[in-house]
């Protein structure tokens, strides 16, 4: 498919994805809850991972289901509107915006839920493979970091294989940013020093 949305609809499709992705679901419900700031305690990180170091389970999961569907509906609004270019334009948007908020000084979360928010509405069957991925590589070694990295490479291959090139091209950005953003993740696997899901601190 050639590349045929104007310069200025590109532009809204992206800013439209940014806004939505810089919206810190994990910082709003913890505030809401009453807890103490979450970039206060564990890692820091403002995801769903991080929140549940609060001991608050229906916290953590309620910004997992933020962190994904704004991305979901970044692009779902931006496809619907302005096509499907418009669409992978806004999840690259909303990607950057969890991870780059405006409103925390540029300093967000890693992307995970955002990721998976995005190959829904991109590509859903990727989308159901990246949660199969997660939840085995999770159980068996307990690690969200590892599960997350494992699961965006086979999400990657599976929009290829679905036929999808641009879907995958655009995931393949998105999942290098994503372990990018897992270097210190990466390094504490490496040492054996990394935190296991359920382990507060």
């Amino acid at each position: 498919m050639n590349w045929s949305l104007p310069p200025l609809s590109s532009f809204a499709a992206l800013l439209l994805g940014y806004l939505l992705g810089s919206i810190p679901f994990g910082l709003i419900v913890t505030r809401m809850a009453g807890t103490q700031d979450i970039r206060s305690i564990g890692s820091g990180n403002i995801g769903a991972t991080n929140v549940l170091r609060t001991g608050r389970k229906g916290l953590a999961a309620a910004t997992l289901l933020g962190d994904a569907l704004k991305g979901t509906l970044a692009v779902l609004l931006a496809g619907g509107l302005l096509g499907p270019e418009a669409a992978l334009l806004a999840a690259l948007g909303a990607f950057l915006g969890h991870l780059f908020p405006v409103w925390l000084g540029f300093k967000g979360g890693k992307g995970v839920a955002t990721f998976l928010g995005v190959t829904l509405a991109l590509a859903w069957p990727a989308a159901l493979v990246f949660a199969a991925a997660w939840l085995a590589v999770a159980f068996i070694t307990r690690y969200s970091s590892l599960a997350a990295l494992v699961a965006s490479v086979f999400t990657v291959l599976a929009a290829f294989l679905l036929g999808s090139p641009q879907t995958g091209v655009l995931l393949a950005i998105l999942a290098a940013l994503l372990w990018f953003m897992h270097r210190a993740n990466i390094r504490r696997l490496l040492d054996g020093t990394e935190g296991r899901i359920g382990k507060k601190g």
